[in-house]
């Protein structure tokens, strides 16, 4: 056990301090290390269009000064004395998720992600009344129970966006009974979830179709990939020749979207499952999913337990994100070009190479 903390301890993030999104060093305090308490060095951290949603007030509940950063990979410095999962020196994950009521039905359940109480991992208040801020810093201190282990076999910069990404398209497959061999499955948008969408749907052997709005990524979907189909949703006759070939939809378009014309790709009992954060109604017309008894469902993120799982599928079945690693003085390029879809397929911030103690000098205080 690491020597434990008397007193809280001051750390370096990059802050959103308007709905600009820009992002820039600041300096903070973190809570003592309680008993449960599992202090993590960062290492890495991915970049999620969530966080764009966040420091751009997208959503419209945006608190400033905010440190983004949810897909969180670090080492642990320090734990508190009732900790029993992690050990110091163990590298570690941490997801978009950090407390939880641990009493309603969800929690008891063991899929916490879905607990009315839930505290995100940035932008939101812990339960001692102080903001959460995320993992583009230096140090985060979180909680036993929201830290998982990762794997031997798995880099720790490959590993943050299965943090999000790889567990938010592992967790439905998984729920909705959608992962025997031979399914047909479409990924719908090929950014940060779904190219791996596309692997984690291949390595459970399915039949994989990428849909997306022009064929720019047709070579990159199946020869890099692996897809075994492409289709260009503003063709409306591969659209039409498409109809009724899907068991299901895996919807990663975080931006307002039609639905009808993937509801009409769909099989009988097909499942259209909505993964993007979208801030307005979608809609469509009730005979699209009677006439074929289909689903529109959604899900979010994953367990601890299901990112864990998701974290050991991925070792086993020698599946990687495909990432571009950044320093932190590039972060506002990068989320600049992620929201323009300028990226293959995962911006990952290396954190601990970046120096961002240095680049604080003279930054704004708590």
């Amino acid at each position: 056990m690491g020597s434990l903390a008397s007193e809280e301890r001051t750390v370096v993030g990059w802050a959103a301090r308007d709905a600009t999104g820009h992002l820039s060093p600041y300096t903070y305090t973190l809570r003592k290390t309680g008993p449960e308490d599992v202090v993590v060095k960062v290492l890495y951290c991915g970049i999620c269009h969530t966080d764009i949603h966040q420091a751009k007030n997208q959503l419209g509940a945006s608190k400033y000064p905010m440190v983004p950063g949810h897909e969180v990979v670090g080492e642990v410095v320090e734990v508190g004395p009732e900790v029993s999962k992690h050990s110091v020196g163990d590298v570690v994950g941490v997801g978009v998720i950090v407390g939880c009521c641990r009493e309603c039905r969800p929690c008891k359940a063991n899929v916490e992600q879905y607990c009315n109480k839930r505290i995100w991992s940035y932008n939101d208040v812990y339960t001692d009344g102080r903001p959460t801020q995320g993992g583009f810093a230096s140090t985060m201190v979180v909680d036993q129970k929201f830290v998982v282990k990762i794997p031997a076999g798995l880099a720790p910069e490959q590993a943050a966006p299965l943090l999000c990404a790889g567990v938010t398209v592992y967790s439905p497959l998984k729920h909705f009974g959608l992962t025997s061999p031979g399914l047909r499955g479409g990924i719908l948008g090929l950014g940060g979830v779904g190219h791996m969408g596309v692997k984690v749907a291949k390595a459970m052997g399915h039949h994989v179709t990428v849909i997306s709005s022009s064929s720019k990524k047709r070579a990159e979907a199946m020869d890099h990939l692996g897809a075994d189909a492409y289709l260009v949703s503003s063709d409306a006759e591969a659209m039409a020749s498409a109809a009724d070939s899907l068991d299901y939809i895996i919807d990663t378009i975080p931006v307002h979207h039609p639905m009808e014309p993937y509801l009409a790709l769909l099989k009988l009992d097909g499942k259209h499952v909505l993964l993007g954060v979208i801030g307005e109604p979608l809609s469509f017309v009730s005979p699209m999913v009677m006439l074929g008894r289909k689903s529109i469902t959604g899900s979010f993120i994953g367990s601890v337990d299901e990112t864990a799982e998701t974290l050991q599928f991925c070792v086993e079945k020698g599946l990687t994100s495909q990432i571009e690693v950044v320093k932190m003085g590039y972060v506002n390029e990068a989320l600049e070009r992620l929201e323009r879809n300028d990226v293959r397929y995962r911006f990952v911030v290396d954190v601990a190479g970046s120096n961002i103690e240095e680049a604080a000098a003279g930054a704004p205080t708590s």
